[in-house]
């Protein structure tokens, strides 16, 4: 029996199954996506942009609670200067033009990572987009920027550390929950499924804690390409594992 079924306007149906309430994605194969057209990296980026547009606003509407995109990573920064740049450049207009574009959408924008290691400019613009969208009651979009799990889990052991130097909590408060909320995605719940186009087997130090038991799905496809149809594919393999924490 199929999985969805098509409705009226031709979207699929998501009514008959449960949907993953949060999503990661791995925003992976822009520049080999350039490569492969004899375009510069900045040409990938550009077209992964509008791929990340299209897929959030579909997250949006099919009813995924939060969804996670891996936009820079604290690796990121060795990449050649000028692609940096030219990543800089880009983020810079996407936040100029995300203030205009979902501002008629339900979507709360929030931006998770070191921000300090940013242009004033560009941190400017991340607190007006999260100022702009906090009391909207949609989808929670994090956009992780300047993003590396293991250093978001140094800066929690950093900060636990002094809340019990400072008497705020005491060793015996420490669990699971309580370091969950000292990292970037506080509040909210676990990723249920992690998508990686591009066909690349490895997690990237992203989100290592909050993945613990979260289901994988690796597509052989590159970011720029990925298509409202990938996504749904990506969803049935989602709802057809049985996920079971550990027990029988």
């Amino acid at each position: 029996m199929a999985l969805f079924r098509k409705s009226k306007n031709s979207e699929p149906d998501f009514s008959q199954i449960v949907l993953p309430s949060h999503i990661g994605i791995i925003m992976d194969g822009n520049g080999r996506w350039a490569k492969k057209r004899g375009l510069p990296r900045k040409a990938g980026h550009t077209a992964g942009a509008k791929t990340f547009r299209k897929i959030t606003r579909y997250c949006s509407d099919i009813g995924i609670k939060y969804l996670t995109v891996y936009a820079f990573s604290t690796e990121n920064w060795k990449r050649p200067s000028d692609e940096v740049n030219s990543l800089m450049n880009l983020f810079k207009s996407y936040l100029e033009e995300a203030l205009e574009d979902f501002k008629d959408d339900s979507i709360v924008v929030r931006f998770i990572g070191d921000k300090s290691k940013f242009s004033d400019g560009l941190r400017s613009l991340m607190l007006e987009n999260e100022e702009s969208s906090k009391d909207r009651d949609g989808m929670v979009l994090n956009i992780a920027m300047n993003y590396g799990s293991r250093d978001e889990i140094v800066s929690a052991v950093r900060n636990i550390s002094a809340d019990v130097k400072n008497n705020i909590i005491s060793i015996q408060d420490i669990n699971e929950n309580l370091i969950s909320n000292y990292l970037y995605t506080s509040g909210q719940p676990d990723p249920d499924l992690i998508i990686r186009p591009s066909g690349e087997y490895r997690i990237s130090n992203f989100l290592l804690w909050q993945s613990a038991y979260t289901e994988f799905v690796i597509m052989n496809k590159l970011w720029p390409d990925f298509e409202k149809s990938d996504l749904d594919e990506a969803l049935k393999i989602y709802s057809s594992r049985n996920r079971r924490y550990g027990g029988v």
